[in-house]
């Protein structure tokens, strides 16, 4: 994890840099600050996280899809970002019994050939109980309220994100 950032340095950082920082805000995603860096200078973390969300909302439903799709799989071992091996591991995913495992990887299957892209929540202060509870609720969902849920729960996932990397989310530009 990278030292926590004033928003008077983030609106001091060159593209580059602030891409590079803030790239994986948005799994896998770095176009998304790369589209925020524009709303520079930003008032306050929340500016930031507004323009970083602003550009989510307006990009096309393609790129949003894919953007949800290069979530990975909860409960998956395999091929994680740092962001999502830390948040699986503290809800506990990692760790998981072999049951809950196996119930997991249904329902992903069952969820992702439903809507086309792996069922996303933000896991922090979540547990696996939970965590497959919102599963069997959600795959009921038609295709447009979980479209928009899971968009939401990225939304939080990346408010999650950014918290850690500013210097506790202030708002000053000292």
């Amino acid at each position: 994890m990278k030292a926590s950032l004033t928003i008077a340095a983030v609106n001091s950082l060159g593209r580059a840099e602030f891409v590079s920082r803030f790239g994986a805000i948005y799994e896998k995603s770095p176009w998304v600050a790369e589209g925020a860096w524009n709303a520079r200078p930003f008032a306050d973390a929340a500016a930031l996280e507004n323009a970083l969300a602003d550009v989510v909302r307006h990009a096309s439903h393609t790129q949003q899809l894919e953007l949800l799709q290069k979530h990975p799989r909860l409960g998956t071992r395999l091929a994680l970002s740092g962001y999502s091996r830390s948040e699986q591991a503290g809800a506990g995913l990692l760790d998981a019994s072999a049951a809950e495992r196996a119930e997991l990887e249904q329902l992903n299957n069952a969820y992702e050939g439903k809507f086309g892209f792996p069922f996303i929540l933000a896991v922090r202060n979540a547990n696996s109980r939970s965590i497959l509870d919102s599963c069997r609720t959600r795959i009921n969902h038609d295709e447009k309220s979980e479209f928009d849920e899971s968009l939401r729960q990225v939304f939080k996932i990346a408010h999650f994100r950014l918290s850690d990397l500013l210097d506790n989310g202030r708002s000053t530009t000292r």
